[in-house]
């Protein structure tokens, strides 16, 4: 077996209409097919990821809340590649989104921030300039 790249991370949020807005109309992810799960009282929504890869945005009635920070075990966090950095942290604060301060990656000289989708979950804006 050989693993080619990540298909698609799929997500559970408590409010399908925040949630669908953040990472549609703010973040610009292209919708592919949104259903609603009669049976499951539940809504799903495909987005293409600019690589080919897809984010799944699922919605349940009253879904437990998962840990996040401090570092809780499971997923920790989304990354995003971005030209500059600088530029995508000021843009999502111009939207009112609060955005952690540009750090500097010990190991590979990379600039990255963090900030957070409607539920609270770890996004990383990780600067990767055109080749």
């Amino acid at each position: 077996m050989q693993l080619q790249a990540i298909h698609h991370v799929a997500l559970i949020c408590s409010d399908y209409a925040a949630s669908r807005a953040f990472y549609v109309d703010l973040l610009g992810l292209r919708v592919v097919a949104e259903h609603y799960r009669e049976a499951r009282q539940s809504w799903k929504l495909d987005l293409a990821l600019p690589s080919g890869g897809q984010l799944e945005l699922f919605s349940f009635p009253a879904p437990p809340a998962r840990p996040s920070r401090p570092e809780a075990c499971g997923l920790r966090h989304l990354c995003f590649a971005v030209e500059n950095v600088a530029a995508a942290k000021a843009w999502l604060e111009s939207q009112g989104v609060a955005v952690e301060e540009i750090r500097v990656d010990e190991y590979t000289e990379k600039r990255f921030t963090f900030f957070a989708d409607p539920d609270g979950l770890p996004l990383e804006l990780y600067e990767q300039p055109a080749a």
